[in-house]
């Protein structure tokens, strides 16, 4: 069942935002072109929607139907033919989108609008209730923060949200864990230590890396994990507080050596204990995630949490959660990094976020418009739960 509250927009009248011009990739200056040559492979690649103003809003990466559609809708006018029956039962969806991302503008009393500005007119109003469970509040908290931030740059806004809840690395835990050996002694990592029956054997230890700056990080000794990009990596979240982690810890690698998890780390310094997702586990599905969690929930019971934003609750108060790290986006670049689940989230709602807020008073909460773009990318942003199909869909635009 959708999550999704929408209105049929089909029979409204649209036209292209002309707060966007439309560039082909061909007519782009040199240098231009180099930074997104990448996007040459995909044969449906036309070009870029570049904004008339400078800071307004974000370069897109257009395909030809919708680029297509654009020439189309240059003069307002009712949508298309074609698309209707080109997108069959998504047209809905991916219209609604193509408006609440600005690309589109949708007719309303005489005038033109986009963005948060289009929330009625797009969306059912859903009712207001109290939000459930520890983590549900701890992300709405942190929405409702990233909304009073005096910050217009998507990038600041969604380091805020996903950096939202770590313990404040004060002087007393600097002078209690000055570096990495202090962490790996207090752990009980290195030799002699109280875990080293659990790792040596079944894990072996990998070597710092880019990707894994920050962490001490382990890969399973047993059968070889599937090729990259061949399934969906499902996330364990761990999330003591600071005073509890040594014990946590050892709960968490105990339970995992009889798990298949193929992966796992850990928090190397005071601030990567301090963080909210400071142990993640790393799982091909989501069953063998939900076994390992249930040994660790009983393992730590009474156990505080600390909580981790963004993520999907799998005890009540929000010790152990879950995520899926989302598949390689059609349109992303050689040298961008492929994001985490949280940091996957936080990007797209400090857009949403960003974009609300300088649309002024559109009669809608920037936080709420923020959580139904959401929604529309398979995110039950009621419970952070990704849906069956997230991952699937791809952007029209």
């Amino acid at each position: 069942m959708s999550n999704v509250l929408l209105k049929n927009i089909l029979e409204a009248c649209f036209r292209a935002n002309p707060g966007y011009q439309l560039f082909l990739f061909d007519r782009l200056p040199p240098e231009q072109q180099d930074a997104l040559r990448d996007l040459t492979a995909d044969p449906d690649f036309f070009g870029v929607l570049v904004p008339c103003e400078d800071g307004k809003r974000n370069t897109k990466s257009v395909c030809r139907d919708t680029a297509l559609l654009l020439f189309a809708l240059g003069q307002p006018g009712p949508l298309p033919t074609y698309v209707r029956a080109m997108l069959g039962e998504n047209c809905n969806q991916a219209v609604a989108e193509l408006v609440l991302d600005e690309v589109l503008q949708i007719e309303s009393q005489g005038a033109f609008v986009c963005g948060s500005a289009a929330y009625d007119l797009i969306y059912h109003r859903r009712p207001d209730t109290d939000t459930e469970g520890a983590l549900p509040r701890l992300t709405r908290a942190a929405l409702e923060y990233g909304q009073a931030l005096d910050i217009d740059e998507a990038g600041k806004i969604s380091a805020r949200l996903y950096f939202y809840n770590r313990v404040p690395l004060s002087p007393s835990w600097k002078r209690r864990f000055p570096g990495q050996d202090s962490v790996a002694s207090y752990l009980g990592i290195e030799s002699g230590g109280a875990i080293r029956r659990y790792l040596e054997g079944h894990w072996a230890r990998l070597k710092p890396s880019s990707q894994f700056e920050g962490w001490f990080q382990w890969q399973t000794l047993a059968d070889k994990p599937p090729e990259a990009g061949a399934r969906q990596v499902y996330k364990l979240y761990v999330s003591p507080q600071p005073e509890f982690v040594r014990e946590a810890f050892q709960a968490f690698v105990e339970a995992l050596t009889d798990s298949p998890a193929h992966h796992f780390k850990v928090g190397w310094d005071a601030a990567g204990l301090l963080r909210p997702d400071k142990m993640v586990a790393y799982f091909w599905n989501f069953e063998t995630l939900r076994e390992a969690a249930n040994q660790i929930g009983t393992r730590l019971s009474g156990c505080r949490a600390q909580g981790v934003p963004f993520t999907a609750a799998l005890q009540d108060n929000g010790l152990l959660s879950w995520g899926i790290d989302p598949v390689a986006e059609k349109g992303t670049l050689s040298w961008q990094e492929r994001p985490s689940w949280r940091l996957w989230i936080t990007n797209r709602l400090a857009t949403a976020l960003v974009a609300a807020k300088s649309a002024g008073n559109s009669g809608v909460e920037p936080w709420r418009f923020a959580l139904e773009r959401l929604r529309l990318e398979n995110v039950d942003t009621d419970t952070w739960t990704p849906l069956e199909t997230f991952g699937r869909a791809e952007a029209v635009a």
